[in-house]
Order: structure tokens, then sequence, then C-alpha cells
């Protein structure tokens, strides 16, 4: 058994894990933060997309191990108090959901692509950021225009006409 210390949302955590226990089951079954979601186990989905050391990271392609001594944030830490993260809120107000499995991942991603780009955002580099991650739902339209929406909202710009 390892020992992994980490800092999740803000706060210092410990537990003992297997050596083989990826980052994924770890925060889901050891810390109880459920909102992180185990879709392939091969980093083709992108659902597991937590932020390691303030860059996105498929949660699922790293052993809690080697994540430990790292800042971890996951959906979960994304809110402050009741309010909503910008893209979250973006999602919500453009319909970037709809069964919601594939949200919490895709969500983590466009706040690190928003970060990434400071703001110089367009569709074609959204979409192409985007090809991690799956969802079987939407046909991305609705996420896209999420993104682009709160990457205009984080960066004080206005969005061009839809």
């Amino acid at each position: 058994m390892a020992k992994v210390t980490l800092t999740v949302n803000g706060r210092s955590v410990s537990g003992e894990c297997e050596d083989r226990t990826l980052l994924v089951h770890f925060i889901r079954e050891k810390l109880g933060l459920t909102g992180t979601h185990v879709g392939c186990d091969t980093t083709q989905c992108g659902t597991c997309v937590v932020h390691m050391d303030g860059r996105s990271v498929k949660s699922c392609s790293i052993l809690a191990v080697q994540a430990s001594g790292s800042t971890i944030t996951t959906i979960e830490g994304l809110a402050s108090g009741g309010d909503l993260h910008p893209v979250q809120a973006a999602f919500k107000e453009h319909h970037g959901l709809q069964c919601g499995f594939c949200t919490p991942g895709m969500v983590m991603t466009a706040v690190d692509m928003i970060n990434r780009h400071g703001g110089h955002l367009d569709e074609a580099t959204v979409r192409h950021e985007l090809e991690g991650n799956i969802c079987r739902c939407t046909g991305y339209h609705n996420i896209v225009k999420a993104v682009l929406a709160a990457n205009a909202e984080m960066h004080g710009r206005r969005q061009a006409a839809e």
C-alpha cells in the first residue's frame, strides 16, 4: 500500500491505496468526489478530466501515487460558494449538456482551454481541443457555443452574434 497526499479543491487530503490505483479511482472511492466520471479507462473519452497543478489531465491515465504532492481540482472545486463557475453557467445557459455524463470532463477541459488561450478562442480551436472528449448526446454544437460564451464572459469580451 502506498500513501498518497494531495491538495484537492483547496483541502489537504491523504489516503492509502494500492500502487496500481488510478487517480480517478482514488478521487471517487477514497475521497468520495464522484463528479469525476469513469468512462473508458483508456484515455479515449475524457469524462475523467481534472486539473493537476493547474493543467487538465485525464485522471484515468495517472496513478494516484504519481499525483502525490500535486494540487488537484475536480468539478466539485470549480463553483465558488453557491455561484457556478462561468463555464458551468455557460453550459447551463447554452444547453451544452443532455445526459450530463461527459459534462464534468468537458467543463474541466474548457476551463483549462480558456485559461491557456488567454481569451483568444475561435470555433475551430474549441472543436480541435475537444477532440479528446466524447459526447454521445449533443453533437457538440451547444458545447462549443457554451465554451465560446464562457471565454467571452471570462475575458470581458462580447461574443459575436450566433
